[in-house]
C-alpha cells in the first residue's frame, strides 16, 4: 500500500520501522527532523516528503500530531475525499478526527506502543477492523474496541506497564548486586515476566505461583499487605477521573 505519516515521534517512528519490508510504499513528514532522517537513511521504502505530497499520494495517512498542534497543521493541507486517515493522537476519537480531515474518510483511532518497531504488539483500535489488520496483522495482534469510553478504560488500564517495567528494573538492579552477570540477570527476568504471561491469563498465573510458603506466593503477600492492590486501583481511578 501506499502508505503516509504526518508526524514522526516516537510512535509514529517505531510504527514506520515495524512496517519495513513488508511491500509498502512510505512517505514521512520532517517532523521529527532527526527522526525522519534516520528513518529515510536506514528504510528502504521511506522517503520524507511535504505534507501535501504526503497526502498525494497516499491511500493510508497516519496522524502522529500532537492533538493540541494538529487543527493548525491540518487546516492547512487539502484531503481528498477517497483518503483513508488513521491517528495515533491521544484525546481525539473518531469524530473529533473526521473533523480535521474531513472530506477524507477518518477510518480508525489506533494506540501502539513502541515494541510495535520489532512486530508481536498489541495495538488497541477503534474504526476499520478489516483495514487495520490487512496492514499490521498477523505480525501484530489488533484489539478492536467498542466505543471511546472503552478506549479511555483500555488507555488507564494499559498505564500498568510502566510500574510493572519499574518493578522489573528494581529487582534486578537487586539482583545485580547479587551475581555475576547483571545483564544476564535482567533479561532472565524480563523474559520470564513475558513469557509466562503470554501462555496464562493473569489469574491462571496467580494460581499456578501460588505454592504455600513459596517464594512467589510470600513476595505477593508481603506486597499485597503492604497497599499494593489499593494503591493501583487508586492510581487507576485517579487516571480514569
Amino acid at each position: 500500500m501506499r502508505l503516509g505519516f504526518i508526524g514522526t515521534g516516537t510512535i509514529a517512528s517505531a510504527v514506520v520501522q515495524g512496517l519495513a519490508g513488508r511491500g509498502h510504499e512510505i512517505r514521512i513528514s520532517a517532523r521529527s527532523k532527526v527522526s525522519s532522517e534516520v528513518l529515510e537513511a536506514n528504510i528502504a521504502e521511506v522517503q520524507v516528503a511535504e505534507l501535501q505530497d504526503i497526502l498525494d499520494h497516499s491511500d493510508v495517512v497516519f496522524l502522529g500530531l500532537i492533538l493540541q498542534a494538529a487543527p493548525a497543521i491540518l487546516a492547512a493541507l487539502t484531503f481528498r475525499q477517497d483518503l483513508r486517515v488513521v491517528s495515533f493522537m491521544a484525546g481525539a476519537d473518531l469524530d473529533r478526527v473526521a473533523g480535521l480531515v474531513a472530506p477524507a474518510h477518518a477510518s480508525a483511532v489506533m494506540m501502539p506502543f513502541p515494541g510495535i518497531a520489532q512486530s508481536g504488539s498489541a495495538i488497541m483500535a477503534l474504526g476499520d477492523e478489516e483495514l487495520l489488520e490487512r496492514i499490521f496483522a498477523p505480525q501484530n495482534s489488533v484489539f478492536m474496541l467498542r466505543d471511546a469510553g472503552e478506549l479511555e478504560a483500555y488507555l488507564c488500564a494499559q498505564a500498568v506497564l510502566s510500574p510493572v517495567a519499574r518493578m522489573t528494573s528494581d529487582a534486578s538492579n537487586w539482583l545485580a548486586a547479587r551475581v555475576s552477570d547483571p545483564a544476564q540477570g535482567e533479561a532472565f527476568l524480563r523474559q520470564l515476566i513475558s513469557s509466562s504471561l503470554a501462555g496464562s491469563s493473569a489469574a491462571d498465573l496467580v494460581e499456578a505461583l501460588n505454592t504455600p510458603g513459596g517464594y512467589n506466593q510470600r513476595l505477593r503477600q508481603h506486597m499485597e499487605d503492604a497497599g499494593m492492590g489499593a494503591d493501583l486501583a487508586a492510581g487507576l481511578n485517579t487516571l480514569e477521573g
